[in-house]
């Protein structure tokens, strides 16, 4: 008979397990509780969406959508495309909910999106990030909450020193305008030294080319215009409210006239929060506002501003977490005495004692599981403990040990 062959993990995914999982809990558990100190709501969202969802939102011609999405076609002739990022699956929801009644909208969502592109340190094919949204809110009052909440985060999972945030103005739809022309005049003007990557942007998303990372392409965009020189009154005036709301709560930032988002629905503040310490692949959060995406979904003009970030990059960033082990691990010995303890154990765990039992093997083999788990006490009840209606409580860090009634357990372990 011929072996099975085990199956093996599709190539770009992860079985997250052990340091690496209380690290990804980590940071879910932080945003949660972040995200309700500032009112967003969470919302859940489909894993796939029609793909003209994203082909809409993010443009026929981004990267993202003809070359790294997982679309297929159902038993319905439908096309469906997995997620590839959160914003536009939000929007699509926005819109097709009738959610425009609650505005302004702040919602906060988490979870798996799906790309096909090359793996490496901290990007996977299947990887999960930490979603913000405020929807409805054009004020710059949005942008600086939204880049507060931000903040916190990070300084609340300890990661804030070493990293940066740096802030953009793309300007309103005129300023844009005018120095995406600007911008393709000077490429122009350079074409045949662009690589092959920048020539095909020039046609499509000339933006792209000021962060191309190609060593030929870095002097061209270097020189190329800031938008500074074509930014309206109306823009420069949305920019300083940002600057100045950031200033009054404390948030430092640097400015960065080369950070663009390549799509043209994004408006005014583009921001990143950089660091140093994963390489090449720098960026821990990024987000702007994006005031023209729900026209392209068909839906009426609705400013909004929102940011994403990848919960395996935020968690690679944490100190090594702390071995946390159980309250106190169970030790029957003897007829009868399983089933007390599991009765004991259940009482512990409905007020809040985590404990749990070592259930095979000698006294000598029982205690070692015990202290590899890391567990405060160990709990010993042979049978004539049980006749004495007690249990013999045995404290691993300080290796006392004394007899609690059993009706005192909880309160004796609670201590």
């Amino acid at each position: 008979m011929a072996k099975i062959q085990t199956p093996q993990p599709v190539r770009g995914t992860q079985d997250i397990f052990g340091e690496d999982q209380e690290r990804f809990s980590r940071v879910v558990e932080t945003f949660q509780r972040v995200r309700r100190l500032y009112g967003f709501k969470g919302v859940e969202m489909p894993v796939f969406e029609p793909t003209a969802v994203f082909a809409r939102s993010l443009g026929e011609t981004t990267d993202v959508v003809s070359k790294e999405m997982y679309s297929f076609e159902d038993r319905g002739g439908d096309s469906l495309t997995l997620r590839p990022e959160f914003t536009a699956g939000i929007c699509r929801a926005f819109l097709s909910n009738g959610w425009q009644q609650h505005v302004p909208l702040k919602l906060s969502a988490h979870g798996p999106l799906f790309r096909y592109e090359r793996p490496q340190k901290g990007r996977y094919r299947q990887f999960h990030q930490l979603d913000a949204e405020i929807i409805g809110a054009g004020e710059a009052a949005a942008d600086v909450e939204l880049l507060c909440f931000a903040d916190q985060l990070l300084r609340e999972l300890g990661i804030a020193d070493g990293v940066t945030l740096q802030l953009n103005t793309l300007g309103d739809a005129e300023s844009r305008d005018a120095w995406r022309a600007a911008l393709v005049e000077h490429f122009q003007a350079h074409r045949d030294q662009l690589s092959e990557d920048s020539r095909d942007r020039l046609e499509r998303n000339p933006l792209r080319i000021l962060d191309s990372k190609e060593r030929q392409d870095r002097p061209i965009a270097d020189a190329a215009p800031d938008i500074d020189a074509y930014l309206s009154s109306e823009a420069k005036e949305f920019f300083a409210q940002v600057t100045e709301g950031l200033d009054a709560c404390g948030v430092a930032w640097t400015r960065n006239s080369r950070l663009v988002r390549g799509l043209d629905y994004y408006r005014h503040t583009a921001f990143e929060f950089v660091t140093d310490r994963l390489g090449a692949q720098g960026t821990v959060l990024a987000g702007g506002r994006y005031d023209g995406l729900m026209e392209s979904l068909g839906g009426p003009h609705t400013p909004a501003v929102g940011w994403a970030a990848g919960i395996e990059r935020l968690g690679m960033l944490l100190d090594e977490p702390a071995a946390v082990g159980p309250d106190a691990i169970f030790i029957p010995l003897g007829e009868g005495c399983e089933s007390a303890a599991m009765k004991l154990m259940g009482d512990l765990r409905r007020s809040g004692i985590s404990c749990d039992m070592a259930y095979k093997g000698n006294m000598k083999k029982r205690m070692q599981k015990a202290n590899a788990a890391g567990a405060a006490h160990v709990v010993i009840i042979g049978e004539n403990e049980l006749a004495n209606g007690v249990a013999a409580v045995k404290n691993l860090q300080s290796g006392d040990q004394r007899e609690i009634v059993l009706d005192g357990l909880v309160e004796a372990l609670a201590e």
